[in-house]
């Protein structure tokens, strides 16, 4: 299982690392998005430097960095080395040459990596900080890493996306219920005003983009927005019924913090030869419950325990057991564990399995200690069509959805004008809805 290539799109990175922009005219190949290419690879995290729970954003010229850090659960060493690609708003690969976008080297070798100490399950754990002495940024915009190892013929391991910004443009967002009457109880509203006072457009409407980001979350992100009134100095994106998300509801938790004192949620740890065990009491649907407010992660995770001084290099990985009672299976429907402990992605291992016996879905998940948000999400099941657009996980089937929630909400703002070859970031803000 630790050694299963995920997902077959996996290519030979020769071609990436040598590219040309000329070169990638057929871009489909091109692996824009966000994903963990190997098994043995766990508990990914990147942010900005010092903010555990960030979106990592970065301002051009300024004092902030971006952190990755993972565990090899192969618990060896391997030739593990980085790229970053600048892209444009579509992620796809700019035009700009290597030498426009960084000053030092596009690719280096990951040189920060320790093993874990006293672990029934022995693991190798990477950082890596950007901009640092070799990787310096000249141009804003969104950012791809990658990550590969050069043991085996460039084998891509894991992608990540990141942005830097060039702060030209203030933005002040608003929190709405949604303008659809259908939509008024469950959904939220994105509006808001980008001031660029101190910065000329020429044309906004064709040279002004935004991305509005729920959670962190790129699958259900909205992209392309442009302006809708152009007012003196200041842009209004007041859209009805276009940037609006599902409100969902608070994230369920769980605690692995500790091992030896286990939280309200947690049936039974049991040690093992290999590692822990740790069997979760029975979840139940919420969606028929009334809302109700509580602090979460927004779906976000943490990695920590209370068991050793070191939470990198000393806590543990446990394999967890989740349970979600339910009398009858969802019909037509695959029931799937969901969040950022999934790194926000539908795959097969955390698939739940209907048990008739239980009465209740099953499913596992490979976690390290900390404190971890999560949900059950649906999807349809697999259509015969192919050629239909894939679905997105829906968390409120199960979950339910609220206008009340609180979610952390992420705007970006691009400018591309006439005759440039990129995309810049000019302006972002990160918020919290408060209905």
């Amino acid at each position: 299982m630790k050694n299963m290539i995920k997902k077959a799109h996996f290519l030979s990175f020769l071609l990436l690392l040598f590219f040309q922009p000329a070169l990638l005219s057929a871009q489909e190949a091109f692996p824009s998005e966000q994903f963990i290419y190997m098994d043995y690879i766990r508990s990914v995290k990147f942010y900005t430097e010092g903010l555990f729970l960030s979106y990592p954003i970065i301002e051009l010229g300024g004092a902030g960095r971006v952190t990755l850090a993972f565990d090899d659960i192969d618990g060896d060493t391997k030739d593990y080395f980085y790229k970053v690609v600048h892209c444009d708003r579509d992620w796809k690969p700019s035009q700009l040459a290597e030498l426009e976008y960084v000053e030092g080297y596009t690719e280096e070798r990951l040189q920060n990596f320790q093993f874990s100490f006293k672990t029934l399950w022995p693991y190798t754990h990477y950082e890596l900080t950007l901009p640092n002495r070799d990787t310096r940024f000249t141009k804003s915009g969104n950012y791809l890493l990658f990550i590969y190892d050069d043991t085996y013929d460039r084998q891509l391991v894991l992608t990540r996306r990141f942005v830097v910004v060039d702060p030209k443009v203030t933005i002040a967002p608003r929190v709405l219920r949604a303008s659809q009457v259908s939509k008024f109880r469950t959904h939220q509203e994105i509006d808001f005003v980008v001031n660029h006072e101190q910065f000329k457009i020429q044309n906004p409407m064709l040279e002004v983009r935004a991305t509005v980001l729920q959670n962190g979350r790129w699958d259900n992100a909205i992209t392309d927005v442009p302006p809708k009134f152009i007012r003196s100095n200041s842009l209004l994106f007041d859209h009805q019924d276009l940037v609006v998300f599902p409100g969902g509801k608070e994230f369920r938790f769980l605690d692995l913090r500790s091992f030896r004192l286990v939280s309200y949620n947690i049936y039974s740890v049991e040690r093992t030869d290999d590692g822990f065990v740790v069997q979760l009491k029975y979840d139940e649907p919420r969606s028929g419950q009334s809302y109700t407010t509580f602090n979460d992660l927004d779906g976000n995770f943490v990695i920590e325990t209370t068991d050793q001084p070191d939470n990198q290099l000393s806590a543990e990985y446990a394999d967890v057991v989740f349970y979600l009672k339910k009398p009858q299976p969802y019909y037509g429907e695959e029931v799937y564990l969901f969040g950022g402990l999934t790194d926000w992605t539908i795959l097969p291992e955390y698939r739940m399995e209907y048990d008739e016996n239980l009465g209740a879905y099953v499913g596992q998940a490979l976690l390290k200690q900390g404190y971890y948000d999560y949900g059950y999400a649906t999807l349809p099941l697999p259509a015969n069509d192919k050629k239909d657009k894939k679905p997105l996980p829906d968390l409120t089937e199960i979950e339910g959805t609220w206008h009340e929630t609180e979610n952390q909400y992420t705007i970006l703002i691009y400018y591309r004008p006439f005759g440039s070859r990129y995309d810049q970031v000019i302006g972002s803000v990160s918020f919290t809805s408060n209905l």
